[in-house]
C-alpha cells in the first residue's frame, strides 16, 4: 500500500479495479481545511485519462507493472504478433492494446509490452522512430527550412507533417506521442 505522499510521475495504482498511472501530480495546501493532492490518471488500457483528487494521506495499491521488450513480427487482422526475444516465444496482442501508436509499427521493430499478473495490459512502440518518406509532394526551390509543412505519407503508411525540403526517400525522425517531425535522419 502506498499514500500520496508516495506519488510521483509514472507510479501505477490501483483504483476502481482498474490500473491508472500518474501522468501528473500537484500537492495543494489550502489556508483553510486539509491538504488535498489533484491527479492526472491514465487508464493503462484505455488510455483514456482523468482528473482525480485525493485527500492527504489516503491510501491505495500500487500496481507492479512488468516491462519486456519484444520485436514485432506480423499483424493479421487486428492480432499483431510479437516475439521475446530471448526465449523465442510468440505472443497476439490486439491493435487496441497500441492505441493509435500502432501506425508507426515495422517489421523487426522492438516495442514495450506491458504486463500486470502475467496479464497483456498495454504495448508501446519506441517514443522515437526513424522512417522513409514513401509519398510527399515535391519540394519547390525557394522553400525554406522555416516556411511551413507539407503532408508526408511514412513507409508504415502514417501521415504526418513535414517541412517543405523533405523529399521521398528521405528518413526522418518522429515522435510518436506527438505525431511531429523532429529533424532529417542521417
Amino acid at each position: 500500500m502506498i499514500d500520496t505522499s508516495d506519488f510521483r510521475n509514472g507510479l501505477s495504482i490501483i483504483l476502481d479495479n482498474e490500473i491508472y498511472t500518474i501522468v501528473e501530480f500537484q500537492h495543494v495546501k489550502p489556508g483553510k481545511g486539509g491538504a488535498f493532492v489533484r491527479t492526472k490518471l491514465k487508464n493503462a488500457r484505455s488510455g483514456a485519462v482523468i482528473d482525480k483528487t485525493f485527500r492527504a494521506g489516503e491510501k491505495m495499491e500500487q500496481a507492479r507493472l512488468e516491462r519486456k521488450p519484444m520485436q514485432y513480427l506480423y499483424n493479421q487482422d487486428d492480432e499483431y504478433y510479437l516475439m521475446n526475444t530471448e526465449t523465442y516465444d510468440q505472443i497476439a496482442v490486439s491493435k487496441a492494446l497500441f492505441g493509435d501508436s500502432v501506425k508507426y509499427l515495422k517489421d523487426g521493430m522492438e516495442v514495450t509490452v506491458i504486463e500486470h499478473d502475467g496479464t497483456v495490459i498495454g504495448a508501446e512502440v519506441p517514443y522515437f522512430v526513424e522512417l522513409e518518406v514513401a509519398e510527399t509532394d515535391p519540394g519547390v526551390r525557394g522553400d525554406t527550412a522555416s516556411g511551413g509543412s507539407k503532408p508526408a505519407t511514412l513507409e508504415t503508411g502514417a501521415v504526418i507533417q513535414v517541412p517543405f525540403f523533405v523529399n521521398v526517400g528521405d528518413r526522418v525522425k518522429v515522435d510518436t506521442r506527438s505525431d511531429q517531425y523532429l529533424e532529417r535522419a542521417k
